[in-house]
């Protein structure tokens, strides 16, 4: 869906797109966001991955033929690109490779995860320097892997059936396996020191100490947290004493300027290398929220960080143990651990073609269990019906559109998101979105 607005136009409508969205972070932390703009400049996936709500502007009006009263009203990721897949160590104890990073999820139409999805593809695809034609491939494989998963699921399939290592092969298999070499003591390493007998934060560069009053209202606020968590989720037992609380900034891609403390909490035994490690970090308005104009929706969630816990219970199976939520002077806070074995899927070593098709597949379906999940065990009532079924029976009206859609769709938004790149650098770097200096 390649715009053809002229250039000043499409600079005009960037720079309106950011004003909206990071306005009021960019005037509280203009340095964050100079940063933050700079690793967006590094190239069109990186400012693909920062310009969500860029996305959501281009795309909410498109005429989309398999998008009906249901299938616009499902839990959505909001942020699905090809780097946000991953590990993490479910509440039951097993390592899964499965959508990570749920801060923009919300419920919307389903096909915006599939579109911003693919559109990722192309864009690693020509950064790999991949023909049209293999990117074409690509885009296919993981769409019909995404809608034979579906068909699967609604006609009986379970959407527990995860990726673990026993369940798979290839780069996820092997991906798997590294992440299960990481422990806890070796994150308690990198992040703590041992003084006086005990642990406390490491005070490096980003971490910053906290005031006692400050400290008061984290531990104030973790006191409301514990409430949060589901009784069956609290599987293992802890003293839940606060031994450290220190203050970050985000400084990445999607988390400049907010706000977030990191806790640490006494294990189950006395002994130092069981401490877990939690952050609680300041919620954002999802990109995705700005273009769906439903109040239940809007009015069901108490605040952000309550959002973006319900949300990813909603789409992430056996989500993390102490995954809750919880407020700091009024503003909600995301509250989830800080763990080893979340770890992000890297696509610099997926270089052979047979890697990157069956990889893709791997993600069409890990979509699929993440829209199908969403109304299997969770806490809401805001999505109420089968969303396997609704989805199955939108795509099954017709298979070869679905597709075709998505690969036409990958190819012209991977084209408009180089163009919007080059725009957007010279905009950064003349000062015609934030100060440069």
């Amino acid at each position: 869906m390649t715009t053809s607005a002229p250039e000043s136009e499409r600079a005009q409508v960037i720079g309106d797109v950011f004003t909206a969205a990071f306005g009021e972070l960019m005037a509280a932390e203009p340095g964050a966001f100079r940063r933050k703009f700079r690793k967006m400049a590094a190239s069109p996936f990186a400012f693909y991955r920062g310009s969500a709500a860029l996305f959501y502007a281009d795309v909410h009006d498109i005429d989309d033929p398999f998008l009906d009263e249901r299938t616009s009203r499902v839990w959505i990721h909001g942020d699905l690109h090809a780097e946000n897949f991953g590990t993490y160590m479910s509440s039951n104890g097993v390592l899964v490779f499965n959508v990570n990073d749920f801060d923009e999820a919300y419920v919307g139409p389903f096909r915006w995860d599939l579109r911003r999805l693919v559109a990722s593809l192309a864009l690693l695809g020509r950064a790999k320097a991949l023909s049209d034609a293999v990117i074409t491939g690509l885009v296919e494989a993981c769409a019909d892997a995404y809608r034979e998963k579906i068909r699967d699921l609604a006609e009986g399939g379970s959407s527990a059936d995860l990726l673990t290592r026993t369940s798979t092969s290839g780069v996820v298999h092997a991906f798997l396996q590294q992440a299960r070499r990481s422990t806890r003591v070796g994150l308690l390493d990198d992040l703590t020191v041992v003084e006086h007998y005990d642990r406390r934060f490491a005070r490096v560069d980003g971490v910053t100490a906290v005031d006692e009053e400050t400290r008061a209202k984290v531990l104030e606020a973790f006191d409301r947290y514990l409430a949060t968590v589901p009784p069956g989720r609290r599987t293992r037992p802890v003293s839940l004493t606060v031994k450290d609380v220190v203050a970050r900034r985000g400084v990445g891609i999607g988390s400049a300027g907010l706000p977030s403390y990191n806790l640490l909490v006494e294990g189950q035994t006395e002994a130092l290398d069981n401490d877990v490690v939690l952050y609680m970090k300041q919620g954002q308005v999802p990109a995705v929220s700005r273009f769906v104009s439903d109040e239940r929706i809007r009015e069901y969630f108490h605040h952000q960080g309550h959002r973006t816990a319900v949300s990813q219970r909603a789409l992430q199976a056996d989500s993390d143990t102490w995954l809750g939520h919880t407020e700091v002077d009024g503003v909600g806070q995301l509250v989830a651990e800080v763990s080893p074995y979340a770890q992000d899927l890297d696509w610099s070593e997926v270089n052979e073609r047979e890697q990157m098709f069956a990889l893709v597949a791997d993600l069409g379906r890990s979509t699929a269990r993440m829209h199908a999940v969403a109304d299997d065990e969770s806490e809401h009532d805001l999505v109420s019906f089968s969303t396997e079924d609704a989805i199955h029976e939108a795509i099954s009206a017709d298979e070869k559109a679905f597709t075709a859609s998505l690969v036409e769709f990958a190819h012209d938004y991977g084209a408009q998101v180089h163009h919007d790149h080059a725009l957007f650098v010279d905009m950064f770097r003349n000062g015609q979105i934030i100060d440069v200096d």
